[in-house]
């Protein structure tokens, strides 16, 4: 149960309180924030509704802590943040409950949240005591005119005060895939849960408390982002944030002064179909990769000449899930809130309205979508371009290669696209590099991960690259020291 055992300390009767100093506080606000469940649309938990002045605290003190913390030798940094990892993976049960209830993500995907969120951990552990153990020699006389009359010794050294806000469909993971490079890179964290998703939030700092990190180094503030988020991303005491979200990111980015920025915002993410794709694997793929992610496959792009028996295996293929609560590990769960089902909703009736053929009948119960294959979709609905964040995939027929291509390109995301052929390794590449996403898979879904490898969107998708070594060098900045030497100085010979 939430709040027990070793948990007992984070929560206060009913209202789980905020992290800060190394400890567990209650806001002088006096206020609370609902969580509703997804799947009963009761609240099921409180959290703080902090305010300005304890955010404020919480980036002094964190400013403070870091000072120290980037004095901590490497191997300790990996060495605590090990122990998290560990913690982690033991407490996965209670974390994986809090996320089917608070985001209605079924069991067994949310048990393999958390364990995938201790394995981040530990290889960022490893690898930031690789790339950070490292430094680079230069000597002034490999550039035309100069003697070696000068060396450059560089080295990596923290930014300072990092602010996470990880999103709501991976608040564990998410969270620690910000926590963990900024904390092995010698910074102190700040970091905002979103609102669903915080009670599994803070378990999970607690695994971080419990590893025995510094007092004050991480912060996990709660509250409404209205009175908040603002005044977070805008605190001068922040020296980078890192967001992964919706377009509320564009906003961040305008107001964020000069901060490097670390930003995922979502994508519509195509899978185009050639002739010659392998269809079975496609439509598995296709099923595989749906829902409330950033790289599900949001529309599909099918060669005319292959979208009807395309379009039939996915429909037998959607037959078979399973739709009801998470608790039963069900394939299609509640999306998170009544809003999101209501602009999933608007989406269907438009492309209804427009002429979209439905492959099956519409179905919604609260905030359960029944899952639908929406074919003959055409350019001029909403569907076609806007990110449903839910269990809804249009099929657009295509007449070539390049009509796939450009109808990709012509959105303002960028963040993932399959392109599946089981043609030569020429073709894929050609198609790779006119595709203007930040990644493109050859035979396969969109997906974020293994976890090391880079994870970006070009345009409205983001800022910056994602994957643990790309993020411990992006919450890092250079440093050098030149020695000026009196005369040039060569090898002895």
């Amino acid at each position: 149960m939430a709040g027990s055992g070793l948990f007992a300390e984070i929560i206060d009767g009913d209202v789980f309180k905020y992290y800060a100093d190394g400890e567990w506080k209650k806001s002088s606000s006096g206020k609370s924030v609902a969580i509703v469940n997804p799947t009963t649309r009761k609240t099921q938990y409180k959290v703080q509704a902090c305010t300005q002045e304890e955010v404020n605290k919480a980036m002094e003190i964190a400013k403070a802590a870091q000072k120290q913390w980037s004095k901590t030798p490497l191997w300790k940094r990996a060495e605590l943040l090990h122990k998290a990892a560990a913690l982690l993976k033991e407490h996965k049960a209670l974390i994986a409950e809090c996320l089917v209830k608070e985001i209605a993500k079924p069991a067994k995907d949310a048990v393999t949240e958390v364990v995938r969120s201790g394995d981040l951990v530990s290889y960022c552990a490893e690898e930031g005591v690789r790339i950070l153990g490292e430094g680079k020699f230069l000597v002034s006389d490999s550039f035309p005119g100069n003697e070696r009359t000068k060396y450059c010794l560089t080295s990596k050294i923290p930014l300072g005060v990092i602010l996470a806000i990880p999103p709501f469909n991976y608040p564990v993971n998410l969270a620690v895939s910000k926590i963990a490079p900024a904390l092995i890179a010698g910074n102190s964290l700040v970091l905002k849960p979103p609102t669903q998703g915080a009670v599994a939030a803070l378990h999970m700092v607690h695994c971080f408390h419990l590893a025995g990190f510094p007092k004050g180094l991480i912060s996990c503030i709660t509250g409404k982002g209205s009175e908040i988020g603002d005044f977070l991303t805008m605190h001068p005491g922040v020296n980078c944030i890192s967001f992964t979200g919706g377009d509320t990111g564009i906003a961040i980015s305008k107001k964020a002064g000069m901060v490097p920025l670390q930003m995922e915002l979502g994508g519509k993410d195509a899978c185009i179909v050639l002739e010659d794709a392998d269809i079975d694997l496609v439509a598995a793929n296709i099923i595989k990769r749906s829902g409330q992610r950033c790289t599900a496959v949001k529309v599909v792009l099918a060669m005319e000449s292959i979208a009807d028996a395309l379009v039939e295996k996915v429909k037998a293929k959607v037959a078979k899930l399973t739709v009801g609560p998470p608790e039963d590990d069900c394939d299609i769960t509640p999306v998170v809130t009544e809003s999101s089902a209501n602009f999933i909703e608007g989406l269907v009736m438009d492309a209804k309205k427009k002429g979209a053929t439905f492959c099956q009948e519409y179905k919604r119960e609260g905030n359960l979508i029944w899952p639908l294959l929406l074919d003959n979709v055409r350019p001029n609905m909403r569907i076609a371009w806007e990110e449903p964040f839910g269990p809804v995939l249009p099929v657009i027929r295509i007449s070539s290669v390049e009509e796939g291509i450009h109808h990709c390109n012509a959105s303002n995301f960028g963040l993932q696209v399959a392109v599946s052929s089981q043609g030569t390794s020429t073709k894929q590449l050609l198609i790779s590099d006119a595709m203007e996403t930040g990644t493109v898979q050859i035979n396969s879904a969109p997906a974020r991960g293994p976890d090391h490898f880079p994870f970006q969107g070009l345009k409205d998708s983001g800022i910056g690259s994602q994957g643990i070594t790309n993020s411990i060098n992006m919450m890092t900045k250079v440093k050098t020291t030149v020695i000026n030497l009196p005369t040039p100085s060569y090898t002895m010979g």
